[in-house]
């Protein structure tokens, strides 16, 4: 029986032609001499498209992010537009972040669609992921791509691809573009473009983009001039134009210069994801320094954002995506309450994120749709349902998006909500840290935690995948003393009353998690990523709020049994 690494030499043999250029083969040559280790994870598998849509490390080979990798896909998706739009002027647009790489293989994209007679928009320099989803309606465009890896390390780059209705790909179009893809031979990419149809933009988007973004993401609040920000790009995208966005609506920003300067070594942080503390450090000390009232960090390709507030001692703390999504939300659903229901509106989140966006929905009338993981299933909500309006929703991992301009997460404008939102409380005597609180009282007092194990490689796929079978197979009966009463698998689409045996079909597309439901409220949901090497464990547990006075001593209840759930599970 051949081996893995049998399968993959003999792949990589198929690399040593002059369908390759001489460096990419050199490096092959060298892999197959002197790393048989790096060979068998270059080559053990093609790339897959997640969550995020394709994701991986650069270098040469089939699980590698490189200029074929990527050739393939554009030669693919340009076959594939050709079937769809029969007989129409193909274009796209095309943006890119910090990454190392991300421009010379935007370019490399850019040649292929060129190749292949489709006109391209390419942005002059990098962009935010938000601008590129607004552009593809904003330019009447077929489909959008931009090279990011988001948060991950700097050895990843990546490919997402937007549809006419500005969102990620969704089924059907992923599965018939994968078979579009798979069918073809490297041999196959024309990387030969026609400059005359690459257009390269700027200004005049960018102008758009912003005016939209205010437009949509600006309320009538107070308090705005006596409300200091502290704001970090971690070295990213955003700073081509959250500060410009934050000022033109009359915000006082004060910026982590240190962290202003696109680099994709990310060289201040260990991981340029504002969902961890760490990267925030800077803005935290800079906060401390002016006495700024708010400290906000976006990813580096601006679709997440982290914000840290002060709570009633004045101190400084990093608020986690479920706390800044519920507070945004209430706000839109204030606000539209106050101009008058028409009926049509809902809110949305993913099944792994805090229940408590469905209880706000509940209160005030509005309903709350669920979806996989993911925004592109938010944006497939608002295109499945072109009756129903808008208002705006989020998930846990730190995303949100204000109404329906740009469909995908968008970190500017949930920026700008965010400290109106906050100079509003503070012009009224409160802050946002309190009228979390008093949330909480109002609807339940919902507390998340999550833990992601990271698992590389083929060994660390091989453990995920069999942490998830053991899970279905053999199934916790109780998680701290409280009995589990459903459990919903939605690799099969089925969920189990384990208390009457009963079942029922889940409505939402298949996928890879399985969540648990206990008798006392707690949700417990299981999901390897479908973006990196990570099998993430989502932990919620709630009970009710009495009053502000009783938060510390309530936290603490809730932070204990997320801690007893965990130790259960060996987690720890």
């Amino acid at each position: 029986m051949e081996t893995s690494f049998e399968k993959s030499l003999q792949t990589a043999k198929q690399w040593l032609t002059d369908t390759f250029d001489k460096e990419t083969q050199a490096k092959i040559e060298d892999l197959i001499a002197n790393n048989q280790e790096e060979l068998n994870e270059s080559f053990f598998k093609n790339l897959e498209f997640g969550t995020g849509g394709m994701r991986g490390v650069m270098g040469v080979g089939t699980n590698r992010i490189n200029k074929y990798t990527l050739g393939k896909n554009t030669q693919g998706l340009s076959d594939y537009l050709k079937k769809v739009y029969p007989g129409e002027d193909l274009k796209v647009v095309i943006a890119y972040d910090c990454r190392h790489n991300s421009k010379s293989l935007a370019k490399v994209v850019a040649d292929v669609f060129s190749a292949n007679g489709i006109k391209v928009f390419l942005f002059s320099d990098l962009r935010t992921t938000p601008e590129l989803s607004f552009s593809v309606r904003h330019l009447e465009c077929h489909c959008g791509i931009v090279l990011t890896a988001s948060h991950n390390p700097p050895e990843y780059n990546g490919y997402k691809v937007y549809w006419t209705d500005g969102g990620q790909l969704v089924p059907p179009q992923d599965a018939e573009l994968i078979k579009e893809i798979d069918a073809l031979d490297f041999s196959a990419i024309n990387f030969e473009s026609n400059e005359d149809l690459i257009e390269y933009i700027d200004k005049d988007v960018d102008e758009a983009f912003i005016n939209a973004s205010i437009e949509n993401g600006s309320f009538d609040v107070a308090g705005k001039e006596d409300f200091k920000i502290v704001f970090t790009s971690l070295h990213g995208t955003s700073i081509t134009t959250l500060p410009g966005v934050l000022e033109k609506a009359g915000f006082n920003v004060t910026i982590v210069e240190e962290q202003a300067v696109p680099n994709g070594d990310f060289p201040t942080v260990k991981s340029p994801n504002p969902e961890e503390p760490e990267a925030l450090t800077m803005a935290l000390a800079k906060a401390e320094e002016i006495g700024a009232d708010m400290v906000v960090g976006t990813d580096p390709d601006s679709d997440r954002l982290g914000i840290a507030v002060r709570n009633e001692e004045g101190e400084m703390i990093l608020l986690n995506g479920n706390q800044t999504m519920v507070m945004m939300t209430k706000f839109l659903l204030d606000r539209w309450k106050e101009k008058g229901f028409k009926g049509d509106e809902f809110i949305a989140s993913t099944i792994v994120s805090t229940p408590m966006m469905s209880k706000l929905g509940e209160a005030y009338g509005v309903e709350c749709k669920l979806g996989l993981t993911g925004f592109k299933w938010i944006a497939k909500m608002i295109k499945d349902f072109p009756e129903q309006t808008f208002v705006g929703g989020g998930e846990e991992s730190f995303g949100f998006m204000v109404g329906d301009f740009v469909r995908d997460k968008d970190a500017v404008t949930s920026t700008l909500l965010a400290c109106q939102i906050a100079a509003n409380a503070k012009a009224h005597g409160s802050s946002f840290y309190k009228d979390l609180i008093a949330t909480y009282v109002e609807f339940g007092f919902y507390k998340e935690r999550l833990i992601s194990l990271v698992k590389k490689g083929i060994s660390g796929m091989q453990e995920i995948q069999q942490k998830m079978v053991d899970l279905r197979e053999n199934p916790f009966e109780t998680l701290n003393g409280s009995k589990v009463v459903r459990i919903e698998d939605y690799k099969t689409s089925i969920a189990t009353n384990t208390v009457t045996g009963e079942k029922e079909e889940i409505s939402i597309p298949k996928s890879n998690v399985l969540i648990y439901y206990t008798e006392d409220g707690s949700k417990i949901a299981a999901r390897p990523s479908g973006t990196e090497p990570k099998i993430k464990f989502y932990f919620s547990v709630n009970t009710t709020l009495e009053n502000a006075e009783a938060f510390k001593d309530t936290e603490k209840v809730l932070e204990d049994r997320i801690d007893a759930i965990i130790t259960e599970m060996k987690l720890s």
